[in-house]
């Protein structure tokens, strides 16, 4: 999928795909404590926040390079922690971060400051919320916390143009 003809150019936003039953659990959890108004997105780990509409077909080939007949990155859940006014849980994933180690460098000069900066793999499931709403949640996710396995079953790029995300490329790991 490349730019409709006559429509304005948008950033792309690369993410990683969740396994069907963690992404329902993740965006049960987002339908359940982000506010309403705001919340625009299913459920969404992002590796990279903000690439030129200019590298689609680079974003697309280089999505594929690290997809196409490689085992998926083995994932866990980590520990959720504070954004201030909300709630994220920490994902941990060498072989994630390894790939998106590789991206940056191929990115670069393409990079935004944000996704220069160190890259912290997370989900938020609560954001722009009263910090005394946000500590409450905190505590509450905290108490029921368990480590456990995650599955990362693909990469995907997608282009942003202020409200929900329109797909641009899927790009699957081989199992």
């Amino acid at each position: 999928m490349t730019e409709a003809p006559g429509s304005v150019p948008a950033p792309i936003i690369v993410t990683a795909l969740f396994g069907d039953a963690d992404h329902a659990w993740f965006d049960g959890l987002r339908r359940a404590h982000f506010p309403p108004e705001r919340n625009q997105l299913a459920a969404h780990l992002t590796m990279f926040h903000h690439l030129p509409p200019s590298a689609a077909a680079e974003v697309k080939r280089r999505l594929a390079e690290e997809t196409r007949g490689v085992r998926r990155p083995e994932a866990r859940l980590a520990a959720p922690f504070s954004l201030g006014r909300g709630v994220a849980y920490r994902i941990d994933s060498p072989a994630l971060a390894a790939i998106r180690t590789r991206l940056a460098e191929g990115f670069q000069g393409l990079l935004t400051p944000q996704d220069q900066a160190g890259w912290r793999a997370h989900v938020t499931v609560q954001n722009k919320v009263e910090a005394a709403t946000a500590k409450a949640l905190l505590a509450a996710l905290t108490t029921d916390y368990r480590p456990r396995s995650l599955a990362i079953v693909g990469l995907a790029s997608w282009w942003y143009r202020g409200g929900p995300w329109e797909p641009l490329s899927r790009h699957m790991f081989a199992g």
